[in-house]
């Protein structure tokens, strides 16, 4: 289904994030998760993409049959880095060929060693032009496009200023949505809505979350969202979990799902969760949200 049309019905979305296994065995462990979540009824589910494109054909593998064996829709996520226009074209010929009608835009991150983001596709905007540009899809609006968006600031534009410059290029270029990064605090996210109105930014903002479920992955979280603040009533709620795994994991629910709620009070037009391809979390958060199948705008 086309994102155009999944946004246009008003409702507020849920949608999950998947990663590509490298392995058959952990495979099949996705799909035991994909198994728990598919009632859940999202309104897609997206598939990430390794730095400098390293999981192309695992990505491109795992949607196709996310698409032909499950009742999911997946949006694949497709990067700058690494990729010469002719690569560009023959991914987005290979997608469209599958029938799969939507993708996440993404500068994406340089593969270790490398440090350029120059050649064909130096900006997100640029690979955004790029898609809705292109003529081989057999839908005549083409691809529905997303690209990323940053409530605590993008981690290489610390103007702030200039960080909205580039996402409004990201929009004018032909993005149909925003999905942001991880964040813990909903007032970043506000503030974050609030500018991109100012700025003439006025397409849906999908709001990202990721329950803390360990105190390893927390730290894990820090380094690959290059530096989530954690507020300090949830630093404290887990220190009195005492290093208690299990207490560890139901602070970390519990403060996702008033988030959540909060979130959802305030009219956010979606939630998109990082799954970390583990439905534990994800499921009982919606649980404790009350959510059966497509969810009513609170």
């Amino acid at each position: 289904m086309h994102i155009r049309d999944i946004l246009a019905e008003g409702e507020t979305t849920i949608s999950f994030e998947f990663f590509p296994p490298k392995t058959a065995g952990s495979t099949e462990v996705l799909f035991d998760t994909i198994v728990e979540l598919e009632p859940c009824a999202p309104s897609f589910v997206s598939v990430t993409y390794g730095a400098g494109g390293s999981t192309h054909d695992l990505t491109h593998d795992l949607v196709v049959r996310l698409r032909t064996t499950t009742s999911l829709d997946p949006i694949p996520h497709l990067t700058c880095v690494g990729h010469s226009e002719r690569d560009i074209s023959e991914i987005l010929q290979r997608y469209a060929e599958a029938g799969v009608s939507n993708l996440l835009a993404l500068r994406g991150d340089a593969p270790r060693g490398g440090s350029s983001f120059g050649g064909a596709f130096a900006h997100a905007s640029d690979l955004v032009r790029a898609i809705r540009e292109f003529q081989g899809h057999p839908d005549a609006r083409g691809f529905g496009i997303g690209v990323a968006g940053f409530p605590e600031g993008h981690p290489d534009t610390p103007n702030r200023l200039v960080e909205m410059d580039h996402l409004r290029a990201k929009v004018d270029a032909g993005a149909d949505y925003i999905c942001t990064q991880l964040f813990f605090d909903n007032r970043d996210f506000y503030d974050f809505r609030e500018r991109c109105e100012l700025a003439g930014v006025r397409v849906p903002i999908l709001a990202g979350i990721m329950p803390v479920t360990s105190l390893g992955g927390m730290k894990r979280m820090a380094e690959l969202a290059s530096g989530a603040r954690f507020p300090a009533r949830l630093l404290k709620a887990l220190a009195r979990a005492g290093g208690d795994a299990e207490a560890v994991q139901r602070v970390g629910i519990h403060y996702a799902t008033e988030q959540c709620a909060d979130l959802l009070h305030h009219g956010v037009a979606g939630l998109h969760f990082y799954t970390l391809n583990q439905s534990s979390a994800t499921r009982r958060i919606y649980e404790n949200l009350g959510l059966r199948g497509q969810v009513a705008t609170q």
